[in-house]
């Protein structure tokens, strides 16, 4: 175990959940925060025309407002990915919503895409100087009415979509009323065609729930590929409490280990049906090497992690990725 494991995540988590995560934020912002740095052209991407330095990623939602852009690179990620951000500002959920189960390695949150809105985070991230890639999330404004998505989006993306390097469309949150509606066929595709209209350059990905039907899943690649979408992540958080020890009567959605089956299987299957016509970001349940191999294994280009960090600390992406180099060259000799 890490001296993080040992000594300071049993400290941490003694306390609220939301406000260990801020405190951490403003650390990591500041830079006194810093992580193991693993390079090897092993572990390099090109995607889009963008160089990742390498394949792992930050999941939205850790760094909703972008504060940290210009440091998570010391931490050792190949690129991070802020928001989820929506059209208007809003403070989100009733607190508390950030839910640890240490028995599980899992969090449970119902945050409801609380951010500074679009305007405060372009307005940073045009001051930013970050040296790895930029991805930026999209979701809908909670006082927005699901008739009205297609321009609350595009108000976000007109604002960010020349300030990170790819846009995600974000559909699939469970903890805004309706959200996961806006996957259905029709809905998505006038989403889709109203921020083509906008800019056909920047590259666009939707993120998928791991709770969809294969019917609806593969709605949601037809659509992508009708629009030229150029990539689909897999997944966000689920409703399911399948795999828990112990259920905190929770409402929310569940990250971390036990999502992980779920999303590699939502992955799989995607590989499949886009066989390379687009791009594959996994993400749920990355915690080792081994997850992080499994992911690359069923099809994604890059890999991205969110609560493996929460419990990993600092040191989580250097051995991620150390793991992962000394599974390969064992594959490989």
């Amino acid at each position: 175990m890490s001296w993080y494991s040992r000594l300071v995540r049993p400290l941490l988590f003694r306390f609220d959940a939301e406000r260990v995560h801020e405190i951490g934020l403003r650390m990591i912002a500041r830079g006194w925060v810093r992580g193991p740095l693993v390079q090897d052209p092993f572990l390099e991407r090109t995607l889009w025309g963008v160089r990742f330095p390498n394949l792992l990623g930050l999941a939205a939602g850790f760094d909703k407002n972008a504060v940290a852009v210009h440091q998570w690179h010391r931490l050792g990620f190949g690129f991070v990915e802020i928001g989820t951000v929506t059209a208007h500002a809003q403070p989100g959920n009733p607190r508390p919503r950030l839910f640890r189960l240490p028995e599980d390695e899992a969090v449970v949150n119902r945050l409801g895409f609380n951010n500074q809105g679009q305007a405060a985070i372009a307005e940073r991230l045009r001051k930013a100087r970050p040296l790895i890639p930029i991805g930026v999330n999209l979701g809908k404004s909670k006082v927005t009415e699901l008739a009205d998505a297609a321009q609350d989006y595009a108000t976000s993306f007109q604002a960010l979509r020349k300030l990170g390097q790819y846009a995600v469309v974000n559909v699939s949150s469970p903890n805004t009323a309706g959200l996961r509606s806006l996957q259905e066929r029709d809905a998505l595709t006038e989403i889709l065609v109203r921020l083509r209209e906008i800019d056909s350059q920047v590259p666009l990905l939707v993120k998928v729930a791991p709770d969809l039907s294969d019917e609806a899943l593969a709605d949601v690649v037809q659509v992508a590929r009708e629009q030229r979408i150029a990539g689909l992540i897999a997944t966000n958080t689920t409703l399911s409490r399948d795999g828990l020890r112990f259920d905190p009567q929770q409402d929310g959605g569940l990250s971390g280990r036990p999502l992980k089956s779920r999303a590699d299987r939502i992955l799989g299957l995607l590989a499949q049906e886009v066989r390379g016509e687009m791009a594959l970001i996994g993400v749920g349940g990355v915690f080792s090497g081994a997850d992080l191999a499994d992911k690359v294994r069923l099809g994604a280009d890059l890999v991205q992690a969110y609560t493996g960090f929460i419990y990993g600390g600092p040191g989580f992406a250097g051995r991620i990725l150390m793991e992962y180099l000394q599974l390969a060259m064992r594959a490989d000799g």
